[in-house]
């Protein structure tokens, strides 16, 4: 048997780099191989929904390992107030919002060089954040992000309707 046929455990960043940049700001993980083979490129999990105070960290600290930052593409129904853009640093970052409740956010660096981030939501355990976040950076991930959410026990980001609680009570085993 040679070493290539040996089974390697997917590649996944250290435990110390899901810690946030500086305490209270940004936490974020970024998916380690150059190939970016998986269907994401990261996960952050923000404090809020309140963009206008969770971008300007993300933005910083892309910044520092991406570069410049041009336009960010956001699930409308995760976010309060969605503005269309806004100055960070001196710069104009462009947001565009999508009704798409699919719990990711775009980054586009230069013309169209686009990372696409796990938003794992505020209200997350601790646990099921880190969770979803090591899934998301796995260098072979093949699942969604609303997919990695449900497996790892987080509600989408997205608002749940107020028919949903109804809806499953009707469809509620009594025997249970």
């Amino acid at each position: 048997m040679t070493e290539s046929d040996i089974p390697r455990p997917p590649k996944l960043l250290p435990d110390a780099i899901h810690q946030a940049a500086k305490p209270g700001t940004v936490l974020l993980r970024l998916e380690t191989t150059q190939s970016r083979e998986g269907i994401l490129d990261g996960a952050w999990w923000p404090h809020s929904r309140d963009i206008r105070v969770e971008l300007p960290g993300l933005i910083r600290v892309l910044t520092q390992h991406l570069g410049p930052v041009m336009r960010v593409g956001l699930d409308a129904t995760a976010w309060d107030e969605l503005p269309t853009r806004l100055i960070i640093d001196d710069r104009v970052i462009h947001i565009d919002s999508f009704p798409v409740g699919d719990d990711t956010v775009l980054i586009t660096r230069g013309d169209q060089d686009i990372f696409s981030l796990l938003v794992v939501p505020p209200h997350a355990s601790p646990d099921a954040a880190h969770a979803a976040m090591g899934r998301a950076v796995r260098a072979d991930n093949v699942t969604q992000a609303e997919q990695i959410l449900i497996d790892t026990g987080t509600h989408p980001a997205r608002p749940i309707p107020a028919e949903a609680p109804r809806a499953a009570r009707e469809h509620h085993d009594p025997e249970e």
